[in-house]
């Protein structure tokens, strides 16, 4: 079964922002009363730069590589504030003013622990994943989650008003994530989910620490953060990339997938016939028609410079395929074409939703929605996730 992976990105009351020297000062106060806020969480989105503010309300993020990120202010009693940051040349100082948390009643559902249990297996499994990295993530607060599966969409909703800490112990990361929104389709086979996270190093022995920096340069090479970067430095080819101009087209003879799980459910304990011409029609191909160009893309031809300072943008006419030529693939993805004749490489294909697909300095999509992702990319769940700010070698 082949999953997608969106992630969505959100800019609130957006702010562009840099800071030569690596720090970013500011402080934190009511909309209403300019009083102070204390104790308030402060982070870069999806980074290692984090800290709380102080009786006065101010904060300090210190030695911050350059990029583009989403500063998040969140606390027990105010609303979610957050602005992009671009670090840069120079120094930054923010004036950051929050509004008072309006509670807010959500539904309730009242289910068993075993029903409970299961949803949240669901969830672990798609949200956290069951890679080899994510088989080694602890969620150790799992209850603070809000899930909800809809039988009838077969869908699985969850949320939640607290950071859920997820110690990943095969690349030795803390994540606290902050998920306001994740949404599951077992129809459609996709995964949406929106919130903030702040990752944090775990403490370890040397041989722990020598093992950790191998996992994540392995999560690292080969991933879609390594292709952005190795794309706006011009160094595809050098990194073990290859970026292909693909087409194709839906393949009419295989119904759509909510037509065919209707159809099982309908045939699962007979007629014989019936169910299992449905089963046959599902193991078929989503698309036919596939066809790959033999020579890559330059990367002039496909990468763009925006007005924006550090953001890039990425077109194509089609789909792109993307092959890592550095690596085989160890998982069969059945919807993923594969020319007989090239070897057993990891293969991507992506889906822009847009003119073209923005992402900055740090390899990070910016633009929203995010792409599709199809094959070695869709396996990337958060137990796989590295920091914005992570380099090889860190």
């Amino acid at each position: 079964m082949r999953f997608y992976w969106f992630l969505l990105i959100a800019f609130i009351c957006p702010l562009i922002v840099s800071a030569q020297t690596g720090t970013i000062t500011g402080k934190v106060v009511r909309a209403d009363s300019k009083s102070p806020v204390a104790n308030a969480s402060v982070f870069l989105n999806n980074a290692t730069y984090g800290t709380s503010t102080a009786e006065d309300g101010t904060f300090t993020l210190a030695g911050v590589k350059p990029g583009q990120y989403q500063l998040v202010v969140t606390g027990v009693s105010i609303e979610e504030y957050s602005t992009t940051v671009l670090v840069g040349r120079d120094p930054a100082k923010l004036s950051i003013e929050v509004n008072q948390k309006v509670l807010m009643l959500r539904e309730v559902v009242i289910s068993s622990s075993a029903d409970w249990k299961k949803n949240y297996e669901l969830f672990r499994k798609e949200f956290v994943g069951d890679t080899e990295n994510g088989k080694e993530c602890k969620v150790t607060n799992p209850h603070i989650l809000n899930i909800i599966y809809h039988r009838g969409k077969q869908q699985l909703e969850a949320s939640g008003d607290e950071f859920l800490v997820v110690e990943n112990l095969a690349l030795g990361y803390r994540t606290k994530f902050l998920l306001k929104s994740f949404l599951y389709d077992a129809i459609e086979h996709t995964i949406s989910y929106s919130g903030s996270a702040l990752f944090e190093n775990l403490p370890g022995s040397a041989a722990q620490k020598k093992l950790w920096k191998q996992k994540r340069e392995q999560a690292y090479y080969g991933s879609a953060q390594h292709f952005y970067r190795s794309l706006y430095k011009g160094k595809l080819k050098e990194e073990g990339f290859e970026a292909h101009d693909f087409t194709r087209q839906i393949n009419p003879e295989r119904p759509e997938e909510a037509v065919l799980m209707q159809k099982m459910k309908k045939y699962r304990d007979g007629p014989r016939d019936s169910a299992m011409r449905y089963y046959n029609l599902s193991k078929m191909t989503k698309w036919y028609r596939e066809n790959l160009a033999k020579l890559p893309y330059q990367e002039f031809e496909i990468l763009r410079k925006t007005p924006q300072d550090g953001i890039y943008a990425l077109t194509f006419p089609h789909f792109l395929y993307v092959v890592y030529t550095k690596r085989e693939e160890t998982t069969e993805f059945k919807d993923v074409y594969h020319p007989l004749d090239m070897p057993n490489y990891e293969t991507s294909i992506m889906t822009k939703y847009s003119g073209y697909v923005a992402f900055d300095m740090n390899g990070i999509v910016v633009s929203s929605p995010s792409p599709l992702y199809e094959g070695s990319w869709s396996k990337a769940k958060l137990g796989d996730l590295l920091p914005v700010d992570y380099e090889p070698g860190d």
